[in-house]
């Protein structure tokens, strides 16, 4: 498609769904003028042995600085060009263009190319009436009892022991220092805090440590075999001193309405589980609402058949490769990992990529906009979240430039909204 204005001669071809070229000549009228405009331009800054500033014959800084002066032409007039070019086609580029195969001297045209990459146009699928799963998001009396117990797990005491000895589950303070029997050395003394019977312990310290009362001493020995996990006992015999100071047991508040009124505004522990309830019900059904939204986005997303921006896959892809990599130990990433991360990198990035194109699309066919007081309204809910003012919250998103952000999420949520409202869930 050609097309010729007043000052250049442009064409526009289809290089694939997602890439265009578009093809300039820019008249040696207008190349004249520009040329001369810059070659004033150098003239006054020229500094020139033998002549006063700005005072340089224009032939003089022509012969100089022509190379300067004709690559300062095509900097100038081509993305002036491409822009209008673009704009009167209602072309909108995704990245920066790629010029390529400039040609212009002094007194010619001005041609180049220029290699753009837009987004696909593609027929939507069916996006109504899509079949869903029904999530169940039911609430048992055991998940109440499971967070009640957290709750008393996040109120337990430890208490001073007596008249009895070191239990599982203990806290115990202990003084420990072994000899190696071989070298007859003795090794650093530690007065340290125990839990009895704990895993992560030595077995040989849970196994002489437990029943021991307060102030009483005990000396047993223990071979470690030679490819023990702690270097610095494999191979050795150790003798060990083990001396318990104090014991403190766990002790759990009970499940009753006394707890209850420690947790603020209840009276009694019916209420506690009451309220318990009404949250992983609400907890519950957003999470089955969400996973029904991912089901129905997923199909529709997979009927859609396009080719996507490589650059703009590629720039997304980063992204993604970032985040996984932020979330992973340094020393565990490997080349080989590297590689397997980077291939499911690009594939979320093309996932994310169809998923925000195909839900713009639905959003205008289906007139589904984000107004002012949506924005305002929030703004406020977010303000009430985190505690803050609403005034000051308003301030933060115009100061910011996050309501175009903010406005996008928006859209996005009432689109996949809509979508699930259309859905038949079943």
């Amino acid at each position: 498609m050609s097309e010729t204005h007043e000052h250049f001669q442009s064409s526009v071809k289809d290089l694939g769904p997602t890439r265009k070229a578009v093809e300039a000549e820019v008249g040696a009228e207008a190349t004249a003028r520009e040329y001369d405009r810059i070659l004033e331009e150098y003239s006054q800054r020229a500094r020139l042995k033998g002549f006063r500033p700005g005072k340089a014959p224009k032939d003089v800084v022509r012969r100089m600085f022509a190379p300067d002066i004709q690559r300062s032409v095509a900097d100038e007039l081509i993305p002036r060009v491409l822009e209008e070019i673009l704009e009167a086609k209602a072309i909108r580029p995704v990245g920066v263009p790629v010029v390529e195969n400039v040609s212009y001297e002094e007194g010619q045209p001005l041609r180049f190319k220029a290699v753009i990459e837009v987004w696909p146009e593609f027929e939507l699928p069916s996006y109504k009436k899509v079949q869903a799963k029904k999530i169940e998001a039911a609430v048992t009396d055991e998940d109440v009892s499971r967070t009640v117990d957290e709750l008393r797990e996040k109120a337990v005491e430890y208490v001073p022991v007596e008249g009895r000895g070191v239990a599982s589950g203990d806290y115990a303070v202990v003084e420990l220092q072994g000899k190696d029997l071989k070298t007859r050395r003795l090794m650093p003394a530690e007065k340290v805090v125990v839990l009895a019977g704990h895993e992560g312990n030595d077995p040989v310290l849970n196994a002489n440590l437990l029943g021991l009362v307060p102030a009483e001493e005990k000396s047993f020995r223990h071979a470690y075999p030679a490819d023990h996990k702690n270097k610095k006992l494999a191979g050795k015999e150790i003798e060990y001193r083990l001396k318990v100071v104090s014991i403190k047991e766990k002790r759990l508040p009970e499940a009753n309405d006394d707890f209850a009124k420690t947790l603020g505004e209840f009276d009694t522990l019916a209420a506690v589980r009451d309220k318990i309830r009404r949250e992983i019900q609400i907890a519950r059904g957003q999470a089955a609402r969400r996973e029904t939204a991912d089901e129905v986005l997923r199909t529709i997303v997979d009927r859609a058949v396009f080719e996507l921006p490589k650059s703009v896959v590629d720039e997304e892809a980063e992204a993604v490769l970032k985040n996984m990599l932020q979330s992973a130990p340094a020393n565990a990433v490997t080349p080989q990992l590297l590689e397997t991360l980077r291939g499911s990198a690009h594939a979320q990035a093309e996932s994310n990529l169809k998923r925000h194109l195909v839900l713009r699309r639905i959003a205008d066919a289906e007139g589904i906009r984000v107004t002012e007081e949506d924005l305002d309204q929030e703004i406020g809910r977010l303000a009430q979240a985190n505690g803050i003012p609403v005034a000051r919250a308003r301030e933060s998103f115009a100061a910011e430039g996050r309501r175009d952000d903010l406005r996008s999420t928006l859209l996005v949520r009432k689109t996949v909204d809509f979508l699930v409202g259309q859905a038949i869930i079943e």
